[in-house]
This record gives C-alpha cells, sequence and structure tokens, in this order.
C-alpha cells in the first residue's frame, strides 16, 4: 500500500471514531427521549385503574393513527426496526432517509404509548442505525463508510434501550452484521459505551429489573431448567410461526386496505385488554412483578398464552413496534409459571419463582430472537446478577435447538423473504474478506430470451462457451437453461420456455464471496450463474462465469 494510501485509510479510521462517539451521543440523547415519552403518555392514555372501555378504544384509535401516517407519509417506517436495519445496511449501502426515522419515531411512540403489545427496543435500532445514515452522508462518507457506521447506530439504540451495552455490541455483531469478528467493532463499541453514558448521566445507574438474590439450591434444579427450556422452545416457536402466518394473511388482503389493517391488532389487542389489562404496552412493570413472585401462578400462565397470541396479532397487522420487550415478557411468564409449579412441588430442591423468570426471559429471547450468545450477556447485564449464568446457558440452548429445529428460519429472516429480499447467511457471510461476485462478474451479460428455439439455445451456449446460461428479457431472470436439459428435451419441446424450471434456478448475489458462487455452480453443476438483486432475485445484475472466478484466482 501506498503512504498517500495508508494516510487516507488513517484519516477515514480517524474521521469513523470521532463519528462514532457523535452517534453515541445523539442515538442515546434520542432513545431516552423516546423512552420517556412513550412511558408518560403511556401512564395517561390508559393507567391500571382505568375503564374499561379505554383500554379498548385507546389501542385502536393509536394504531388507527399510526397506521395513516405509516400509510401515507412513512411507510419505510413499518415493523420492528432490525430487518429495516439489515436492509439498508445489505442493500441500500447504508442508506435510511431522515424522514424514515422521524416516522420511525413519531408512529411508534403513537402505537406504544396507545397499548399495543409491541416493544421500543427493535423501533429504536432503526431509529439508530437512522441516525447514523443520515450523519455518515452529511459528512460526505463513501457508501463503505456509512455501511460502517450503521451498526455503531445500532449498538448505540439498544445499549441506551436496554442498558445493556455489552449486550448491545455482541448484537449488532451477531444478529445485524452476522459476524462477531466484524472490523467495525471498534466504532460498535465506542458507539454503545457513549450512548450508555448519555443513559446513565440523564436517566441514572439503574439495571431494568429489579431481580431479588439468587442461589442454586440443588443440582437438580439443572433438571428443571431443562424443562424450561424446552417450554420456552416449543412457545417461541409458537410465537415466531403465528406471527408469521398472521402477517402473510394481512398481506394477502387488498392493497386499499393497508392503511386500516394496523386498527385491526390494535382492536383485537384492546378487546384482550378488556380483560386482561397486563398484556397491554411492553409490560415490564409487571415482568418486575414476576420476578418477585408477586402474581399467581394461573394469571401468569395466562399471560404468556395471551402475549404469544397479542403480540403477533400486533405485529401481523402492521403496527409499528418490536418483539424485544414482548420476547422478554412471554419469558418471563413462561419462567414465572415452571417455577411455580416446581417450587409447588419440590420446594426443598427449587428456588423461588422470580429465579425461573429471569431465565425464562433470556429462553424466550435465544428462542424467538436467535441470538443466544446475545441473550446471556444480556440478561445477565440487566440482572446484574452472575449466579444466574450456567442455568440460564443451559435452558437458552435447549429453546435455541428446538427453535432450530421446528423454525429453521431465523425470525428476521423469514420476516425479509416474506419482503422478497434475501438478507445473507452464514454460509454466503464467509470469506467477506476476499474477491466478491462483484469483482469479477460481467453487468453487461446477455439474457437467452424464453422465446427461442431449442436450436438457437444450442447455438448460443456454444458460442458462449458455456453448459448453461440465464433465461429472460428485460433484465428480468426466468430461469436457467443446462445443456443437460437441451439434450433431455421431449419431443414436444419447441421453445425454451418449455424447459425451464423458473423456481428453482441457481443463482448468487453481487457480494458473495468467489468460493461460495464456486461451490454453487459446483452442486448445480453448472459453470456459469446469474448474478441477481437480493431485494428481487429476479431482477438481473449480470452473469459470472467458471473461467472468470479461475482467471480472479490466478488458474
Amino acid at each position: 500500500m501506498t503512504t498517500a494510501a495508508q494516510a487516507s485509510r488513517n484519516r477515514d479510521n480517524q474521521i469513523l471514531i470521532v463519528l462514532s462517539l457523535v452517534i453515541g451521543l445523539l442515538v442515546g440523547l434520542t432513545v431516552v427521549a423516546f423512552i420517556l415519552l412513550t412511558g408518560r403518555i403511556a401512564d395517561r392514555m390508559y393507567p391500571p385503574q382505568s375503564a374499561a372501555w379505554r383500554r379498548v378504544l385507546i389501542p385502536t384509535a393509536g394504531a388507527l393513527v399510526s397506521g395513516w401516517l405509516l400509510f401515507k407519509y412513512f411507510p419505510n417506517a413499518r415493523g420492528s426496526g432490525i430487518p429495516q436495519a439489515k436492509f439498508a445496511l445489505f442493500i441500500r449501502s447504508g442508506y435510511i432517509s431522515m424522514r424514515t426515522v422521524i416516522g420511525k419515531f413519531v408512529c411508534c411512540a403513537i402505537s406504544l404509548a396507545s397499548g399495543i403489545a409491541l416493544g421500543r427496543e427493535g423501533p429504536s435500532v432503526q431509529i439508530g442505525a437512522g441516525i447514523a445514515s443520515v450523519i455518515g452522508r452529511r459528512f460526505g462518507l463513501s457508501s463503505a463508510n456509512v455501511k460502517a457506521l450503521v451498526p455503531a447506530g445500532c449498538s448505540a439504540a439498544l445499549a441506551t434501550a436496554f442498558n445493556t451495552p455489552i449486550a448491545a455490541v455482541l448484537f449488532s455483531l451477531e444478529e445485524i452484521l452476522g459476524d462477531l469478528h466484524a472490523p467495525v467493532l471498534g466504532s460498535v463499541v465506542l458507539s454503545s459505551a457513549t450512548a450508555w453514558m448519555v443513559l446513565h448521566l440523564l436517566l441514572g445507574d439503574q439495571p431494568l429489573f429489579h431481580v431479588p438474590p439468587y442461589q442454586l439450591v440443588s443440582p437438580l434444579e439443572f433438571l428443571i431448567y431443562a424443562v424450561l427450556g424446552v417450554l420456552g422452545g416449543l412457545g417461541s416457536v409458537a410465537f415466531v410461526k403465528l406471527l408469521l402466518n398472521i402477517r402473510l394473511w394481512f398481506r394477502s388482503l387488498p392493497a386499499s386496505t393497508v392503511w386500516f389493517q394496523p386498527a385491526i391488532g390494535g382492536l383485537f389487542v384492546g378487546l384482550m385488554g378488556w380483560f386482561a389489562p397486563q398484556i397491554l404496552g411492553v409490560g415490564y412493570d409487571y415482568v418486575d412483578r414476576v420476578l418477585d413472585a408477586e402474581i399467581p401462578v394461573k394469571i401468569v400462565a395466562m399471560l404468556a398464552i395471551l402475549k404469544i397470541i397479542a403480540t403477533p396479532a400486533c405485529y401481523g397487522s402492521g403496527n409499528a413496534g418490536g418483539i424485544f420487550g414482548p420476547s422478554l415478557f412471554i419469558g418471563a411468564m413462561i419462567g414465572g409459571a415452571t417455577g411455580s409449579v416446581a417450587h409447588s412441588l419440590f420446594p426443598a430442591i427449587t428456588a423461588s419463582p422470580g429465579a425461573y423468570a429471569l431465565v425464562g426471559m433470556g429462553t424466550a429471547f435465544a428462542g424467538i430472537v436467535r441470538t443466544p450468545f446475545t441473550s446471556v450477556i444480556m440478561i445477565f447485564e440487566m440482572t446484574r446478577d452472575y449466579s444466574i449464568i450456567v442455568p440460564l446457558m443451559i435452558s437458552n440452548m435447549i429453546s435455541f435447538l428446538i427453535s432450530l429445529k421446528l423454525q429453521p428460519e431465523p425470525i428476521y429472516e423469514a420476516l425479509a423473504l416474506q419482503e422478497g429480499v434475501y438478507l445473507p447467511t452464514a454460509e454466503s457471510r464467509e470469506e467477506l474478506s476476499g474477491p466478491s461476485v462483484n469483482d469479477v462478474m460481467n453487468g453487461d451479460a446477455p439474457l437467452l430470451s424464453p422465446n427461442a428455439d431449442l436450436e438457437m439455445a444450442r447455438g448460443f451456449l456454444q458460442s458462449h462457451q458455456a453448459n448453461a446460461w440465464p433465461v429472460g428479457e428485460n433484465n428480468v431472470v426466468r430461469g436457467v437453461l443446462t445443456k443437460r436439459e437441451l439434450d433431455a428435451a421431449p419431443p414436444d419441446a419447441a421453445l425454451v420456455r418449455d424447459l425451464l424450471k423458473p423456481d428453482t434456478y441457481p443463482y448468487v448475489h453481487t457480494d458473495h464471496p468467489l468460493s461460495f458462487a464456486l461451490e454453487r455452480m459446483r452442486n448445480a453443476n453448472v459453470d456459469v450463474l446469474p448474478v441477481v438483486s437480493r431485494a428481487n432475485i429476479r431482477e438481473l445484475c449480470g452473469a459470472i462465469t467458471q473461467t472468470q472466478i479461475l482467471h480472479e484466482f490466478g488458474v
């Protein structure tokens, strides 16, 4: 590397360090304002002893207003915020508009303050990512540097919302980036620490939950924690599948109904709140009470079931809000119910139900969000009780494995797939520091027409010295035709489209490493792959050949 290039890189790194501190400060202030606004308005909108009709009317009205705003002005502010932050990072070169940041703040403040059964942490992450994106662009940074700042904004937001600076860093790396060894670690740590200091200066040094002292009574308790892991895993799978199915049903409705769909979720949770006001809003007050074992076991079990239903209804209908808070609520209720039953049956060898509620919080989070490492550290930071770590690890891992087995796609990946977006997976992130498909692909590669006759297709493959080629027109991929399919064509096949299998064709994305492209070529037994957009796998970006890859590697 030349001296000038090294000086330029050092200057960029210095700018990123300074901006990481600025982002931590601004995101911390914004998220603190968000927490205070939603909490204080909620206290006035539906206080615990308010009339039952208010618990129905206010969530419905709040969802109606926020739904109209989302439809009319802020379409990119819908949902939890985590998938949207990942879309920005992997598809839009880190771009999130200031309009979306404002819309997320306003719409989530309305919906959460009105009692919608969603959380504030996911929206905070998108707000933080948006602030980082806006700051990076205002300072004229390159797309690569803007993308480097987005995880910093995410970690700053989560550190403020949860009061967990270490878990915020891990979540940004484990879930947002999918790489615990990401080179942006320094920026992520700096912004998280800065935001955490802002939180402490403004709101004081208090953990999110107050937990009584815990002590393992007997090694036999580990068996009960294993049972809790099973129950938490099954509850997590039920939650995720219900949310995805409800959301899919709402997406099948006519587009003209989108603006009032959130009100349906608001009305539904309002009717449930008529009988069980504890499920309205995030419900952290009730989590604290369960940790202190103040709520009877029947009510605790009922609240777990109701929240598993209420949150998917609110989220699936299109309301703005996250699933972090509800995950902790559900886990606390499942754990509290399990602990109460265990303590009544085996009082001599079990701790208080609050200990199981605490472990249950991490268990549900690991099963729903699918970040077991982050969930262990997060529960430790929220409670500052190290003695719970081993039971938490046992229960978390069991929940994680059950969730992985029964719901293979993590929730955020599944939500992205419903949008038609293909986010990077673990396999596609390997060797990201090496050459990528984008470095060697042919961006002007032609498509073979589906209306071409088979003889013309044979000549096309021969002229391109390939055993396969993407088929389509107007930059829209319809499939991949192989020489094997041409040779085995039935007598009644006259055109290329007669041989296509449009739903099973192999492809790669521009950010895939070349090693991954070679692996996919080998599996599909082709020497050419279409390169398609992550936002739409029918949209052609170019084509890559085996010869181009081997040439890049010097073969």
